[in-house]
């Protein structure tokens, strides 16, 4: 790998990192609605220019129906669910519970590549990473808000989802303007939440948090997203999502005084071992174009 990949590698696996903790910090003091619109609309605020003087966005409104569908499952449904669970969890907890994403998204693979048969090692991993999320819930259990792993699960299928929806019906369309129209999109449909619930934004910390969230962990992050798969190819890209939720335990311990408990230590390297079983190279990858099929931000979280 060059220089400039590795730089940009690193970069990406510290900006996929940092949501969980400014998210856990700015719903302290906002609601979960209103945060993911602040987000949305900082996002579409950078990007969208970018995307109309690069004549990207018309292409992308023709096929409106599958760019809103993958708006709800990879921005606004899992964003929500995220922001509110993380009311009620630990960042690092929640970064932890999205490492199972690339397990998750193993399982879609396999069922939408019509019946590609699953390898032993494979199942194997599934058993193993399944495992690890059992520890992980399983052993800590007497301290945690089910609604909100609940949640969590839900933004873990849906992180798996939205790539698959996105390597199917958007790959042949610009990247840059399918990721600012779906923000746009994004933070048209959650612009009533701070008009029902104004947000707070009377803290540093929140405008910090919200600043960092909609500016580095969105739009700066999908810019250079696009420049590590052209850099060092799509597959190799995806190794950021085994990295990220290492950066939310290390921050929200260091940061945030959260304690690691028991369950992330035997879980996390089960869930984490069980996804590179699970998802190694043998299967096909999903036809894709200018789009990658991984854009999981653990921003995207």
């Amino acid at each position: 790998m060059s220089r400039r990949g590795w730089i940009l590698f690193a970069a990406m696996c510290l900006i996929w990192g940092l949501p969980y903790l400014f998210i856990r910090i700015a719903v302290e003091h906002i609601t979960p609605g209103a945060l993911v619109f602040l987000r949305t609309a900082l996002g579409t605020v950078v990007l969208l220019p970018l995307a109309l003087t690069r004549r990207q966005v018309r292409p992308v409104l023709r096929r409106w129906r599958w760019l809103a569908i993958f708006a709800v499952v990879e921005v606004i449904t899992p964003w929500l669910l995220l922001s509110d669970a993380e009311r009620h969890l630990n960042s690092s907890l929640a970064g932890l519970l999205v490492a199972a994403v690339p397990l998750i998204g193993a399982v879609v693979a396999w069922f939408s590549r019509g019946g590609d048969r699953v390898t032993g090692v494979q199942f194997i991993g599934l058993l193993i990473g399944l495992a690890g999320v059992a520890a992980l819930v399983g052993i800590d259990f007497g301290n945690l808000n089910l609604v909100a792993v609940g949640e969590m699960a839900v933004v873990a299928v849906c992180y798996a989802i939205g790539p698959v929806v996105l390597a199917r019906r958007l790959a042949d369309l610009p990247s840059l303007g399918v990721i600012a129209c779906s923000l746009t999109l994004s933070a048209v449909v959650t612009a009533p939440f701070p008009v029902v619930q104004p947000p707070n934004l009377g803290r540093a910390s929140v405008v910090l948090s919200v600043a960092v969230l909609g500016v580095v962990c969105t739009a700066l992050a999908f810019i250079l997203f696009f420049q590590l798969i052209a850099t060092i190819g799509p597959t190799r890209s995806t190794i950021i999502t085994y990295v990220n939720p290492a950066v939310a335990v290390l921050l929200g311990v260091l940061v945030l005084n959260e304690n690691l408990t028991t369950g992330m230590l035997v879980g996390f390297p089960l869930i984490l071992f069980g996804s590179i079983l699970g998802a190694r190279a043998g299967s096909k990858p999903l036809p894709t174009d200018r789009v990658s099929v991984d854009l999981t931000p653990v921003s995207r979280s």
